[in-house]
């Protein structure tokens, strides 16, 4: 009977997170779905106009999740795990829901970066609360079925986006992630947590991760280590339309929706197939180094595209996808690497920040574009991040198995 309910728990809570991400993945990528659409709505027609300012509240956008991680990762491992899962969902769906009131480009970058702090907090809250309560052997299973299932939040913001207009888009999101906090109820907190919260042990410093050499180190290959996804999700599948015009296509896509439905199927299936070869073969970074591998050889291919057809350049934005589908193995590393001390502000912080780096890769990109071109300038991106990633994956300690159940001095 007690295995019956611990097996109750651990489920729920795993299928709590995964929804709970799926609807953050809804909300994260819905703007670069409806991008163009939106824009337009709200009186912004020039295609450079288009490009730039999306680039503008897409900064905007990660900028919050920067400060939101932080914010977000201190209070939990100050106050507990699920004060984030409650408190984040709550922010990010009220500000989804006044989204689709905008009216002006000011009101949307304010309401971007509002979502960007509520989506912070979501997926290192789980997987920190589904890595702290399985076992050390199994929990790469968990949080692969969480960072897979929740990928589908794109797949499923593709297509609202084909039903509905992009207002209701973001109204349908922001219901979604109400309706959520139904299912929280069925939640528990962390027990590793809860052996600590009462012992005089320093919880949630941030600062902490500065206080030590090896600390530090530890914590920046982390970030750097999914460097990749975000240079494909933010530039190469966001401006897919700018893209296919630069490749000189006959059939150039209009808008980057389709794009984004297609890396992001194969960002599922690269999620599960990445997460449970993590398992099998008892290594995160075997594993990761296979992805990365993988994702520089669709990065080449993506970007050596000319006229093709639009069937084959979605085809190579499926690959491209799954080649950085290695979210699940990416966030469980993170959390593998530090102690239940700081467990929540890494885990929390280490994905943001990833995707934050958009705030660099951005205006880097930009800068690269004006002195080789769109494609020149996406080679210049691409292989700094690649190189980096590769390199820091060199250096990161091998997690698979390892007990988190112990703190960081």
């Amino acid at each position: 009977m007690k295995n019956e309910k611990s097996n109750l728990v651990i489920w729920s809570t795993i299928i709590v997170a995964a929804l709970g991400y799926f609807v953050d993945i809804y909300d994260l990528l819905l703007f670069s779905i409806i991008r163009v659409e939106s824009l337009k709505a709200i009186g912004i027609t020039d295609s450079s106009d288009l490009q730039n300012m999306g680039l503008s509240l897409l900064n905007w956008q990660m900028l919050g999740m920067l400060i939101g991680g932080l914010g977000w990762g201190i209070l939990g491992d100050k106050k507990g795990r699920l004060s984030v899962l409650f408190g984040s969902i709550i922010l990010y769906s009220i500000a989804n829901i006044a989204n689709g009131f905008v009216e002006t480009i000011e009101q949307y970058k304010v309401l971007r970066f509002i979502a960007g702090i509520g989506l912070a907090g979501e997926l290192g809250a789980g997987i920190t609360l589904v890595s702290e309560i399985m076992s050390k052997e199994k929990r790469g299973y968990g949080t692969t079925i969480v960072a897979s299932v929740g990928i589908l939040g794109a797949v499923a913001a593709y297509f609202v986006s084909q039903v509905w207009d992009w207002r209701t888009a973001y109204f349908v999101g922001g219901g979604l992630g109400l309706a959520l906090l139904v299912l929280r109820i069925s939640v528990f907190e962390s027990g590793m947590f809860n052996s600590i919260k009462d012992k005089m042990v320093e919880r949630g410093n941030f600062l902490q991760l500065f206080q030590n050499k090896e600390r530090f180190f530890r914590y920046m290959q982390c970030i750097l280590v999914g460097l990749p996804t975000w240079f494909v999700v933010g530039i190469l599948i966001t401006f897919a339309p700018e893209f296919s015009k630069a490749f000189g296509m006959t059939e150039a896509v209009a808008t980057g929706g389709a794009a984004i439905m297609y890396c992001y199927t194969g960002l599922t299936l690269g999620d599960l197939t990445s997460g449970i070869m993590s398992q099998l073969m008892k290594s995160r970074k075997k594993a990761l180094l296979f992805f990365h591998l993988f994702s520089a050889a669709t990065i080449v291919w993506y970007l050596t595209s000319g006229d093709i057809s639009q069937n084959l350049f979605y085809l190579k934005i499926f690959l491209i996808g799954f080649g950085v589908g290695y979210w699940a193995i990416f966030v469980t590393i993170a959390a593998e690497n530090f102690g239940t001390n700081l467990r929540a502000t890494v885990t929390t912080t280490v994905p943001n920040f990833a995707r934050g780096a958009l705030v660099l890769i951005v205006p880097f990109f930009k800068a690269m574009k004006v002195e080789f071109g769109q494609i020149g300038g996406a080679y210049a991106v691409g292989a700094t991040c690649v190189i980096i990633a590769l390199t820091v994956l060199y250096f990161l300690p091998e997690t698979y198995g390892k007990d988190l159940d112990y703190v960081e001095e």
